[in-house]
């Protein structure tokens, strides 16, 4: 799968930006090229691409055999749209939870457990990521506020590579090679047991009061690629990252101050 979002929509942290990229023989591409090569190099009929503007690109590529422990899924309703990969173990309970029809798949759950964050508050960002058990990756973008929503299952089982594209987009994929060559050395893997979105930027749901550090990535050549981020264990944060409307937001950070 491939995820693109222009810079004004996503706000990685800067450490994932190498000067390197640009002073190698190696350039970074921008977008629309690295959109033209993934499509290129898979069977057109399998695979499928929307784009929002100048704002975003989602595309992906259907998996063939089929899996359903690592299935790749995307759906859109009401202007949300999920690109989910992995598993769900509890999936049937959840749909309980959010009062779901039984034919509803990961994708949709994971639209509805946003738009529950987004106008339902206040409910904690992580504890909402935290309740999905099993494999899973997915990128959200909302079209509608052009927010972008990010997360990667804590159990290290499944994979996600982002960078940065050469007119500063954010690149996300599953696929390592299409984020090697569309963003050169500005890339790393996603970390696990981490979400990211586009107000609130990249935290941990495993720990979600500690602040991320990032630490330099650095390649055969001895040249620095992106960065690697963790879990700060020595350095807390005040208040949640907002996926919510602005009346949401107050209500988060009261709560997480009274739980702090």
């Amino acid at each position: 799968m491939l995820a693109i979002f222009h810079k004004a929509f996503a706000h990685p942290p800067e450490e994932l930006n190498s000067p390197a990229s640009h002073r190698g023989p190696k350039k970074p591409k921008l977008p629309e090229e690295t959109l033209s090569d993934f499509i290129s190099t898979h069977d057109p009929i399998n695979t499928f691409s929307m784009s929002f503007g100048q704002a975003a690109v989602l595309a992906y590529v259907r998996p063939e055999p089929a899996n359903p422990l690592n299935q790749l899924l995307f759906c859109g309703n009401d202007d949300i749209y999920c690109l989910f990969k992995g598993s769900l173990d509890n999936l049937c309970g959840l749909l309980k939870q959010y009062g779901l029809s039984k034919s509803t798949n990961e994708a949709m759950l994971v639209i509805e457990a946003y738009r529950t964050l987004r106008d339902r508050g206040p409910y904690p960002a992580d504890q909402v990521i935290k309740d999905l058990e099993g494999c899973f990756g997915f990128v959200i973008y909302d079209s509608k506020t052009g927010t972008v929503f990010t997360a990667l299952g804590s159990d290290g089982g499944m994979k996600l590579y982002w960078g940065i594209a050469l007119d500063g987009s954010v690149v996300i994929s599953d696929d390592l090679e299409v984020i090697k060559a569309g963003c050169a050395k500005s890339f790393a893997p996603f970390p696990a047991g981490f979400m990211f979105h586009s107000e609130g930027g990249l935290m941990s749901f495993e720990h979600p009061m500690n602040q991320v550090k990032a630490m330099p990535r650095v390649d055969s050549q001895g040249v620095i690629c992106g960065a690697n981020f963790n879990v700060d264990k020595f350095s807390r944060i005040n208040s949640m990252p907002r996926t919510g409307s602005a009346a949401n937001w107050s209500q988060w950070d009261t709560h997480m101050n009274e739980a702090a």
